[in-house]
């Protein structure tokens, strides 16, 4: 035993001398695009002859650390010529690289970093990418392109009903989804009630959806997240492209503010088909336009700084009975510093502001409601040696929540203003992520973030009776709102309820050979912000709050293992995950409950939790003149929210039911065909299982009204939901690269003109005295053409 102890010591002891004994240095750089000097995300720097390799981080950055030696590099980028170079590595080197754009696979399709085999080795998985260019060959409604409609034909990802620009990812609801647009939350990505999305394609340059193993750095949401980089704008030209449309136009600048050192990007789009109303003697109005810009400096080699920011509005009227408007305005200044050629940091200061203002003509009463808020972020990446990689960083936000404030819009219209109370909140959060190489077969990453919420005090705060907001009515069987015992005021500056929450992510990947890995991860998730809603998908009407005394934080946790193969030289790629996914503390509501201008909140919501769970197949071909992919789940979403004592009831008895975001089964088939150099076909099929719904099974008479007797809370759904949507793209000189170029869109969303059914509502015919159903449908076929171009 000794003499093993001793031979294990040596071996020890001869490892750790030879790790330090070898000298090792650093290679690093950043990584642009030669006709822009546009910074390039997910560039593959590869070794291959040691199977190592990085990839450039959100500002182009990479590092490396390997021993001293004379090494082959790769540098790979999809769309982009590969760079192949012999690097003879004697000390540390910084070294910058321009990507020339690779002609025919300009419009490729792309759903992952790149084609390589890291998809294989990283223990990244629950992640989707899409470009701006595949993004704008899917077809949609009205021809206008749609981040959000796009990423619902990806799996695990569902719409939120049709014509609804929400989305619900692995059973969670649209407000458990974090939207970033250069680090700046969204709150509402939807324009024109959910017929477009708020994000410009033309200003996008990089779009990840995190479904599981979501890094540390992430939080505040406990479904997705969904990370959005706008370009930066070209240092070296002008530049513009834009687009006319059936319904909306948009135009994007860019060009350097200093050549070669500072950029410029403004881009702008609008809707205009409310101003041919008046010539059919309508006199409604339903207009959008946003606005994206951003500033770009480079100091010098190890200082850079960002301006950037959104600004939208939607207004809608009609007649004189009815107008309301809202829309998001961020911005957000960001600076890059390079401490070293192993340690970069990114400082940002963010601006966030949502609000809605809704006039009600025929009641003369205005109402403003909103969300702001103010949010410090400090991140780093270090890197470390060949094998590790970590980032940490620490991020706090200051809310504040204006629920509602009412006023009359005329004198005489005899309503005495109202303001609900608003709400504020402190949220903190420091973590760090690590990527770890254990071995060639075997990679890990790993983080910790600890949370912390802190409810501020407010002007009045209700006291009930055993701190429960709600009670029991066990004559009647029914939950109704507490009466108040008393009100509590606080100043600014107290805390009301605080809570914090150690949120553990892990994930491993184990490549059984070049081609094949098997990947599992664990997720723990905190979200203190909930959205008071009572329909399926956002509308600007909704209302979010804070976590406080009587609503508790919202707390995932997600388990995922997963299979991923790459096969014919990569040209198929094959991803099968399979989640289960748990959230303690969802809210819903009581019956009757009434959301709108409710100064007390917490009288008409219940504490329960949510599961859901599924297997994901994506199935993808990633090369040639044919592209696209197939995706198919299968899963189950469910909520349960019993009583809290043995005489209540809970809702639905007590028993799980299903969310109003289950789909048992969701398909797409998305694909590209190259006919020629100027003729390109798309095309998407979409199956979903009809969402959920809660329908009358009887009625009976009391009093000579008909009362209607409902079945159990969503055990009914809607029509299954499917539709066809084809588009032609025609490009007249697809030789031309320099000057006025263009191509033309041609569409047809929903070919073969299925009514699919928004929602189902029930009445009694005037006439026959009979009960029906009647089906609301939002679109037929819609027929579309657009006019792209750029010089």
């Amino acid at each position: 035993m000794k003499k093993l102890l001793t031979s294990v010591l040596c071996v020890l002891v001869l490892n750790v001398f030879s790790a330090v004994s070898q000298e090792k240095h650093t290679i690093s750089g950043t990584i642009i695009e030669e006709k822009s000097n546009e910074t390039l995300i997910g560039v593959n720097i590869i070794f291959p002859e040691i199977q190592a390799g990085t990839t450039t981080n959100e500002y182009g950055f990479y590092s490396i650390t390997l021993p001293a030696n004379t090494y082959k590099m790769i540098i790979s980028y999809l769309g982009f010529s590969t760079i192949y170079e012999t690097i003879a590595l004697s000390e540390n080197i910084t070294k910058n690289y321009s990507l020339e754009d690779e002609l025919e696979s300009l419009d490729a399709v792309i759903i992952t970093e790149n084609v390589e085999k890291t998809n294989i080795k990283t223990p990244q998985m629950g992640v989707n990418k899409l470009t701006a260019s595949t993004i704008k060959n899917i077809p949609v409604v009205l021809g206008e392109s749609d981040i959000i409609k796009a990423i619902t034909l990806l799996p695990g990802v569902t719409t939120a009903g049709e014509g609804a620009s929400g989305f619900n990812v692995r059973g969670g609801a649209a407000d458990q989804n974090l939207i970033l647009l250069d680090e700046a939350t969204i709150y509402n990505s939807s324009h024109l009630f959910g017929f477009f999305s708020v994000f410009n394609p033309d200003a996008i340059k990089d779009l990840k959806l995190y479904k599981g193993g979501i890094p540390a750095r992430y939080g505040g949401r406990v479904s997705s997240v969904l990370d959005i980089y706008q370009k930066e704008g070209n240092s070296k030209n002008f530049h513009a492209n834009g687009g006319i449309g059936l319904v909306s136009s948009r135009l994007l600048l860019e060009g350097p503010l200093k050549k070669e050192k500072g950029s410029f990007l403004l881009g702008g789009r609008s809707s205009y088909a409310h101003l041919f109303l008046p010539l059919f003697d309508i006199d409604n109005v339903a207009y959008f336009y946003d606005l994206n810009t951003k500033l770009s400096y480079n100091i010098n080699p190890r200082n850079n700084i960002f301006l950037s920011g959104y600004f939208g509005r939607d207004v809608f009227r009609i007649e004189d009975t009815f107008e309301n408007s809202y829309g998001n305005a961020v911005l957000n200044f960001r600076w890059n510093h390079l401490f070293s050629d192993k340690l970069f940091s990114n400082l940002s200061l963010i601006y966030s502001d949502y609000d809605y203002d809704l006039k009600l003509n025929f009641v003369e009463f205005d109402w403003v409601s909103g969300i702001r808020n103010f949010n410090l972020k400090y991140d780093f990446k270090h890197y470390l040696n060949q094998k590790l990689k970590l980032q940490y960083g620490l991020n706090s936000v200051y809310y504040k929540f204006n629920p509602g404030d009412i006023k009359p819009t005329t004198p005489s219209s005899g309503i005495n203003p109202f303001k609900l109370t608003d709400k504020y909140a402190f949220e903190n959060a420091i973590y760090f992520d690590a990527e770890h190489n254990i071995s060639d077969r075997l990679a890990l990453s790993y983080g910790l973030r600890l949370s912390s919420f802190h409810r501020l005090g407010q002007d009045e705060l209700n006291i009930y009776e055993k701190d429960q907001a709600v009670v029991f009515n066990t004559d009647f069987q029914i939950y109704e709102k507490a009466t108040p015992i008393g009100v509590e005021n606080y100043k600014r500056s107290d805390v009301i309820k605080s809570f914090f929450n150690l949120e553990p992510r892990a994930s491993l990947s184990y490549q059984l050979n070049e081609d094949n890995s098997v990947k599992i991860s664990y997720n723990r998730m905190s979200q203190y912000l909930h959205l008071l809603s009572n329909t399926n998908s956002p509308t600007p009407l909704d209302v979010w709050t804070p976590s406080g005394k009587y609503v508790k934080p919202q707390l995932l946790d997600q388990y995922a293992i997963g299979y991923f193969k790459n096969f014919d030289n990569n040209d198929y790629s094959l991803e099968v995950e399979s989640f289960y996914k748990k959230v303690q503390n969802r809210i819903d509501y009581i019956d009757g409950a009434d959301l709108i201008a409710n100064n007390a909140i917490e009288q008409v919501i219940l504490n329960g939790k949510s599961r859901s769970y599924g297997l994901e197949f994506l199935l993808r071909k990633n090369n040639g003149r044919f592209k696209g992919w197939l995706a198919y789940t299968i899963s189950k979403a469910e909520q349960q929210t019993p009583g809290r004592t043995p005489e209540e009831t809970g809702i639905n008895n007590g028993k799980w039911y299903n969310t109003p975001f289950d789909k048992t089964h969701d398909v797409s088939i998305t694909a590209s065909y190259d006919i020629n150099e100027k003729w390109k076909f798309n095309t998407n099929f979409l199956f979903q299982t009809g969402q959920p719904a809660t329908f009358p099974n009887g009625q009976y008479e009391y009093n000579g009204l008909n009362i209607p007797n409902y079945s159990d809370r969503n055990s009914d759904r809607l029509p299954a939901y499917h539709r066809l949507d084809l588009a032609v793209n025609y490009t007249p000189k697809p030789n031309k690269k320099e000057g006025w170029q263009s191509y033309w869109v041609f569409g047809l969303y929903n070919v073969y003109n299925r009514r699919n059914a928004a929602s189902i509502s029930f009445t009694q015919n005037t006439e026959t005295g009979r009960n029906e159903a009647l089906r609301l449908s939002i679109f037929g076929v819609v027929p579309s053409v657009s006019y792209n171009f750029k010089f």
